[in-house]
Formats: structure tokens, C-alpha cells, sequence
């Protein structure tokens, strides 16, 4: 006779058989199958950039294509670049409003919005990219940009880095802070409303436009990201100042969905995006680096150009605006002053071991 454990194990070995006797060979062979393959989504993306822009256009089409491979085909993420579908400057209110699913951008552009989301895109004299992104990952940072971004039925991943960006083209030289004065130059976020209180007057542009105007001397100095971009986009034609930065030291890019678009995806797709969304952030930021590298050698070999770092006199004043602008936006808004406090409590905390470690190296090194 048989005890009750060997019946209970009989009966399940059976039942076993009997439903893989329904199932063909190919099907335990085929690796194509997905979960999710009966729940197809697809999704309109917008971005900031032109069609297939260096590192951020390209960028965002790997992400998608990456994002459909990975899904099996269930999520189909179709890339617009800018103005082919949203104005470069609108995407934050179409997304917001379910005119598109997601969207490629950086959080700097919508200070008006809101000038704590100044602070998710990057603060003057702040934290270096690796800084940064521990305090989205581990300080709190990615709580509080969610939070924000809530209340305008949008859903935030990181979506590149750019680490630090130059200066900015100027058409003349700059000699000390009075030359700055009656500048227009284009540059957005906390950066723009520092360089006003320079005495420069910021102006916002998307990317398309400010070779132009830099060209006719609509504007007479910009900002863009790196030598990499901004020889690809042929500011050392137009002007031949080049200026290292520090308005810019880690700029975040976003992968911004709208909220309702993000919560119709199953939590598999939710993970695959978010999987593949880290990986775009540390594939662009290690593509800027590289990039950014082989350029400046070629722009250092342009007798036309010339590269140097600001006048003492700009960044001294410069650590002075910035502590009262900062004071300023405290005390004017409370989001800002949340955000804040994480943001410059975390930059305390790793301000030590960064000069310890980073800065002892690298000036040991060079």
C-alpha cells in the first residue's frame, strides 16, 4: 500500500506528464516568447533634440530600440525628434496634459514651472555627476523629483548625464566681470539667473537655433554642453572664446512619461524601462566623456580658438551671486527649500571624501 507522501508525489509526477503532453517541443525551445507578447503597447516619444543628434538623439533611439528588444516586442516606443511632432520647448506640457507618452528632455528648461526642478538638472559650483547620482539613488533626490513631478502627471527616470559642461562661446574675449556686462547669451536653468546677476542677459534657445543667432549676433555668447556638441554644432566658426565652466558640473536628462501612459504598462515593462533607462543614463555619460575627449584635442589644434577658464574676478563673483541667489529661492519657495536642503545636506556629507579621494588624485596624477 501506499503511504499519503508517495500518493501526494504519484499524483503530482502525473499531472506533470499529462501537461507537458500538451505542450510541443518548439514551444520549450522557443526563446522568443515573452509574458508579455499578448500585451502590446505603443508609445509616443518626444524629445528636445533634432533626429539623430549626437549621444542625445542617438541615445533615445538605442533606448527604444533596447526597450523593444528586451520586452520581446511588447512595449514599440516610436522616437520623434524636436518639432517634427512637439515643439523642443513643449514636450513638459504635451506629456503633462496625455498629448504624448514620454519625453526627452532636461529638468533645467522648466524653471519657470517651478525652480526646484532647477535643482534635479544640475546646480552651479555642485555636485560632480558620480555625487549626483548617489543622492537620486541614496539620498533622496529621485523621492523628491517624483514628488514634483506628481502634481503634473508626470513620471521621471533619469535619462543621461552629460558631466561637466564648458562655459560657454563668447564672439569677445573676457577679460574680468565688466566685460560680461550687457551680454545676451544663451544659457537655461540656475545657470541663466547666476550669469544675470553677472550682468549678462540670459536667453533661452532650443538647440536648433543658436548657431544662428550666434552667427548674426542675436546673441553674443552660449552655453551648449561640451567640445564634442558644440563643434558638431559649429560654434568655433562663429566664436573663438571658448570657457571652461561651472554652472553645469553633472546636468541630468530626463526620460519623462506621462503618469497615466506609465501606469497602463505591466510592472515586467515598468522594470525593463527602468532597467533600460540606467543603462542609457551610464552608456551617454561614458560616451560624453570619450567624445568630449577626442574633440578638445582637435579644438586644442585650432589657432582660432582660444580655451582657457574664466577671470578670477567672474568666479568670485560668481560664488557670491550664487549664495544669495540660492538664499533667494528659499525663501521665495517652499519646493525649492525642500529640495534644497536634501541636495546641499548630501553635498556637505560627500564634500570631504570627494576632495580627499577625487581632487588629491587628480592633481597628483597631472
Amino acid at each position: 500500500m501506499l503511504n499519503r507522501r508517495d500518493f501526494l508525489i504519484g499524483g503530482s509526477i502525473i499531472a506533470g506528464t499529462s501537461l507537458l503532453s500538451g505542450c510541443s517541443k518548439s514551444q520549450f525551445e522557443d526563446k522568443s516568447i515573452n509574458i508579455n507578447r499578448n500585451k502590446k503597447v505603443k508609445m509616443k516619444l518626444a524629445t528636445s533634440w533634432p533626429d539623430n543628434f549626437p549621444i542625445m538623439g542617438t541615445g533615445v533611439s538605442n533606448f527604444a530600440n533596447r526597450v523593444r528588444e528586451v520586452s520581446g516586442g511588447s512595449i514599440d516606443i516610436e522616437v520623434y525628434g524636436k518639432n517634427r511632432l512637439v515643439p523642443a520647448l513643449a514636450v513638459f506640457d504635451v506629456a503633462s496634459s496625455g498629448g504624448i507618452d514620454i519625453f526627452h528632455s532636461g529638468p533645467y528648461y522648466w524653471k519657470g514651472k517651478n525652480p526646484a526642478i532647477s535643482i534635479f538638472g544640475g546646480v552651479p559650483f555642485g555636485m560632480t555627476f558620480t555625487e549626483n547620482m548617489s543622492w537620486f539613488k541614496n539620498g533622496g533626490g529621485y523621492d523628491l523629483w517624483r514628488e514634483i513631478y506628481d502634481r503634473y502627471n508626470l513620471y521621471p527616470l533619469l535619462g543621461g548625464n552629460t558631466g561637466p559642461q564648458m562655459g560657454g562661446w563668447f564672439r569677445k574675449k573676457i577679460d574680468s566681470i565688466d566685460d560680461l556686462k550687457g551680454l545676451k547669451m544663451r544659457i537655461p536653468g540656475l545657470g541663466g539667473e547666476l550669469f544675470s546677476r553677472l550682468g549678462v542677459n540670459p536667453i533661452l534657445l532650443p538647440a536648433g537655433d543658436i548657431f544662428t543667432a550666434l552667427e548674426r549676433g542675436t546673441i553674443d555668447a552660449s552655453e551648449w554642453v561640451g567640445p564634442a556638441l558644440d563643434m558638431k554644432m559649429g560654434f568655433h566658426k562663429v566664436a573663438k572664446y571658448y570657457y571652461s565652466g561651472w554652472t553645469e558640473p553633472a546636468s541630468v536628462l530626463e526620460l519623462t512619461f506621462n503618469k497615466q501612459s506609465w501606469q497602463k504598462l505591466s510592472k515586467e515593462q515598468q522594470i525593463m524601462i527602468k532597467l533600460v533607462s540606467n543603462e542609457m543614463n551610464t552608456d551617454m555619460l561614458y560616451n560624453f566623456q570619450s567624445e568630449n575627449a577626442i574633440a578638445l584635442e582637435k579644438l586644442s589644434q585650432n589657432r582660432d580658438v582660444q580655451i582657457s577658464a574664466f577671470p578670477d574676478d567672474v568666479i568670485a563673483t560668481a560664488k557670491i551671486e550664487y549664495s544669495k541667489l540660492i538664499d533667494q529661492f528659499v525663501s521665495e519657495n517652499s519646493d525649492f527649500a525642500k529640495v534644497w536642503k536634501s541636495y546641499s545636506k548630501f553635498l556637505e556629507q560627500n564634500r570631504d571624501w570627494s576632495g580627499l579621494s577625487s581632487r588629491n588624485y587628480l592633481n597628483a596624477r597631472d
